[in-house]
């Protein structure tokens, strides 16, 4: 997640109308913060760098509408580099919100709870990365 204070960059999904954070899936020989970095930027407009995976998790052992596949999600904290907002091709909007005032959620996407839990990340970077 990319932070401004205690706002969050978040990217409103074309297909259903909902927010969520930047991200995807991995291309091939991608690197996990260069799949991160790249997402970042094809669906908002900005310039990213991982510093720290807060978090790593079982997408079936979270309250996310069931899928076609077993998923892991990775969360990274970032650090804005550069860009400017910009809709991307899956996006058709940009904007950061504050973490206790989030927009509807892509439930399939993020959680309220996982965003907070970046933010707790964000706030102490010494907090050991979670798991499952």
């Amino acid at each position: 997640g990319v932070f401004d204070a205690d706002q969050v960059l978040l990217v409103r999904e074309r297909s259903d109308g909902r927010w969520t954070l930047p991200g995807g899936w991995v291309d091939v020989n991608d690197a996990p913060s260069e799949a991160v970095a790249r997402e970042i930027h094809e669906e908002s407009g900005y310039h990213a760098r991982a510093v720290k995976l807060a978090a790593l998790v079982d997408k079936n052992r979270h309250p996310h509408p069931p899928g076609v596949y077993h998923i892991y999600k990775l969360f990274f904290v970032c650090e804005l580099t550069g860009g400017s907002p910009r809709a991307g091709e899956e996006t058709d909007a940009v904007g950061f919100f504050p973490v206790r005032a989030l927009p509807e959620l892509s439930a399939g996407r993020v959680l309220g709870p996982q965003i907070e839990r970046l933010y707790q990340h964000r706030l102490d970077p010494g907090l050991p990365t979670d798991f499952d």
